[in-house]
């Protein structure tokens, strides 16, 4: 079985402390200007933030001769081996070709990845009886809420490989980050870096924010002037 990759705590730290709007920024300016997950939304409002290594889905439109070895055993069921199979800490995302008529996951499956201690789960489709999913304390992004089972529609083809989710492109291996903004992949080559800048970004905004609410006037302000930034300089120097 092949190693999956790794995040280090400091990293999750940083990105789990800034939001997914800076983080596409950051890499909007790095010229990635296709990495924001928008469709998805949370089911749960109360359980959004999340950051962990993607283990990811695909899926095509179901094939009956295919499905039918699938049921006989001749062919591995691939949906249920992604949930055994998912790892503390990663996150589940399955790209679905936006089919929203037909679940990937019921409230079962998803306490089962809960209690495993997976970060969350993004799928470009529906979830089964998301009113009980709604309440657990896993962070869930769907498009939509489907009673029918995922074969009606879709059947899993393949593990660990390279998808669509929503029209964005997901590597495994890729960073996945969320909250109430939506989602984001991060490469997994510049994530160090992409969570430096993020926590750096959030600290001056925040520094920025005090100022406009202190009554200073937005222009020059936000976005920053050299006179801002040298005052921000001065405030790190001070606060550390």
């Amino acid at each position: 079985m092949l190693t999956r990759p790794k995040l280090d705590e400091t990293t999750r730290a940083h990105l789990l402390a800034s939001s997914v709007p800076a983080v596409v920024s950051i890499l909007w300016g790095k010229g990635l200007k296709n990495t924001f997950i928008a469709d998805p939304r949370p089911v749960n409002p109360n359980a959004t933030k999340f950051v962990g290594i993607a283990f990811t889905v695909r899926t095509i439109p179901v094939r009956e001769d295919i499905l039918e070895l699938q049921n006989a055993g001749v062919r591995p069921n691939l949906q249920n081996k992604a949930v055994a199979d998912i790892a503390s800490g990663e996150v589940l995302v399955v790209g679905m070709g936006g089919e929203t008529n037909t679940s990937f996951m019921g409230d079962i499956m998803t306490t089962g990845m809960m209690v495993k201690g997976v970060s969350g789960v993004i799928l470009d489709g529906s979830v089964s009886d998301a009113a009980a999913i709604s309440t657990l304390d896993l962070p869930v992004f769907a498009t939509g809420n489907a009673a029918t089972p995922l074969t009606s529609h879709r059947m899993v083809v393949e593990l660990n490989g390279d998808i669509e989710c929503a029209g964005v492109a997901v590597f495994d291996g890729d960073v996945i980050m969320g909250d109430a903004n939506g989602c984001v992949t991060i490469p997994s080559a510049i994530v160090k870096e992409i969570a430096n800048l993020a926590q750096e970004r959030e600290r001056l905004e925040s520094f920025v924010v005090g100022r406009i609410a202190a009554g200073a006037p937005l222009e020059g302000t936000y976005p920053p002037n050299k006179a801002t930034l040298a005052e921000y300089a001065e405030w790190c120097a001070k606060n550390g």
